[in-house]
């Protein structure tokens, strides 16, 4: 059951409000000045906080810089509640950091959508997303504020790429964030030797490119398409906008961003430390994970083997080695130029 603290010292608008929360399930704890709101939400530590602007003893404004001081409670949801409706009150409560602003006389309805769409944002940010576009489904399908992403799913271009046609290169100043719609994409590094090594494959609905666009910077890596290729393109702009006015879209994306970097970070270091096996038997099973379509027992895929080697991190003539070996040894099948996974078991064992 969440609880709610409730701050009001109308006396009779603090046990109706609390009345009409506790019919709907919530816990209320209740407190008749803004000190002792204070001292309430640091002790019971509420799931959210409404709270009257006009009080004695500590205003509502005091109440939530208070509030905000406060390590364990600083991130608590907190909505105002008062009379006053001139423009001004509302600018400054926002300005202060409160979530949202109900003017009485409200009703009971708008009171339980209000909380209910808060606390529904709280749970939304402690999920863990898809570092894909499904991530964006989810937070489109859940966020109050799903408009915004509605906007920037469907009002968009479409760009098509040929097998091998750059999207785009390391050092240029990035213009478009990118989904994929259909085929595959492969982000690369080219070393001072002309060696490519493959940081990121992506396949649809992943969305590439936002990097460089978060951290206004470049491109620190080439985007090539693996097969023919179909991309949706956002603006900068407009991506921008989106990060700028839904701030929970913005946490999530950066935390996406995070994670990217982390997997990267563990793919480098593999392709570093593991063995000419443990690298092409890594590859085969990263591609599996990547594009095996659910459905389909059997896991085939057609990619040139210089992709192949840029993928595991080591030289063709070396790929095309090891790749002779495991078919020997029955972990793979190679019919005209596909490679089908045999024994998926026996390759994860060589990589662990």
């Amino acid at each position: 059951m969440k609880t709610l603290l409730l701050i009001e010292d109308n006396d009779e608008i603090r046990e109706n409000t609390a009345e009409i929360l506790e019919l709907a399930r919530y816990k209320v704890f209740t407190a008749a000045n803004g000190k002792i709101g204070v001292e309430l939400a640091l002790e019971k530590k509420p799931d959210l906080i409404i709270c009257d602007i006009m009080m004695p003893v500590l205003d509502g404004y005091g109440v939530l810089h208070a509030i905000h001081r406060n390590e364990e409670i600083k991130n608590t949801p907190f909505i105002f509640l008062s009379a006053k409706t001139e423009r001004g009150d509302l600018r400054k409560g926002m300005e202060l950091g409160a979530d949202d602003y109900i003017t009485k006389p409200f009703d009971a309805t708008e009171l339980l959508n209000a909380v209910d769409s808060r606390l529904k944002r709280v749970e939304l940010l402690k999920k863990q997303l898809s570092p894909n576009l499904d991530g964006l489904n989810q937070l489109q399908t859940e966020s109050s504020n799903a408009n915004v992403l509605a906007h920037l799913v469907e009002q968009r271009s479409v760009n098509i790429y040929k097998k091998k046609q750059v999207i785009y290169s390391e050092g240029n100043h990035p213009l478009q964030l990118y989904y994929v719609i259909n085929g595959k994409v492969k982000t690369f590094k080219t070393n001072d030797d002309g060696k490519d090594l493959v940081t990121e494959l992506y396949s649809p609905g992943d969305f590439l490119g936002h990097v460089a666009l978060l951290q206004s910077g470049v491109y620190k890596e080439t985007a090539e398409a693996m097969d023919d290729t179909k991309l949706a393109v956002i603006p900068k702009k407009e991506f921008e906008n989106l990060l700028n006015s839904n701030w929970e879209v913005a946490h999530k994306f950066i935390s996406l961003l995070a994670k990217n970097v982390a997997d990267k970070e563990a793919q480098l270091l593999n392709m570093a430390y593991n063995s000419l096996r443990k690298k092409v038997a890594d590859a085969l099973v990263t591609l599996k994970l990547k594009y095996h379509k659910p459905g389909n027992e059997l896991f085939s895929i057609d990619i040139s083997r210089e992709n192949l080697a840029t993928i595991a991190g080591t030289a063709t003539e070396s790929l095309i080695r090891t790749l002779s070996d495991f078919k020997s040894e029955k972990l793979i099948e190679i019919r005209d130029g596909h490679i089908s996974i045999l024994n998926e078991k026996k390759l994860v064992g060589l990589i662990n």
